[in-house]
C-alpha cells in the first residue's frame, strides 16, 4: 500500500467500511498542526471538549500540546512551505498568549 493510498479498514467479510471517511478533511501537516491546535484549545478551557461539551482547563495538558507544536516547529524547519511554517508560527504565538493568560 502506498501512503496516497492510507489505510482502509475492512470488516469480517472483507468490504471497506464507509463510516463517514469521505467526510473527513485531507490529511494534510496543515490539518494536522489545526488538530493539536483544537486539542490545545480545548486543555486550556478556550473550546468545549467535544465528548462532554464543558469547557474545563488541564494546563498541564495544554501545554505539552504547545511543546508539541514546538517540537515539530523544531524539528521540520526548512522542510515546510512556507504557507506551514506561517501557519505554525502564529498557532504558536497565538497558544502561548492564552496559556500565560490562562496560567495567570
Amino acid at each position: 500500500m502506498t501512503e496516497k493510498e492510507g489505510f482502509i479498514m475492512k470488516d469480517k467479510e472483507g468490504q471497506a467500511e464507509a463510516s463517514g471517511a469521505t467526510c473527513l478533511p485531507e490529511v494534510s501537516f496543515s490539518t494536522f498542526i489545526l488538530s493539536l491546535n483544537a486539542s490545545a484549545l480545548v486543555h486550556l478551557g478556550i473550546l468545549e471538549d467535544p465528548g462532554t461539551g464543558q469547557k474545563a482547563k488541564n494546563l498541564a495538558l495544554g501545554k505539552q500540546t504547545i511543546d508539541i507544536l514546538a517540537l515539530l516547529e523544531e524539528k521540520t524547519r526548512g522542510n515546510l512551505t512556507d504557507e506551514e511554517d506561517g501557519l505554525l508560527k502564529n498557532l504558536l504565538y497565538d497558544l502561548r498568549l492564552v496559556y500565560v493568560r490562562e496560567k495567570g
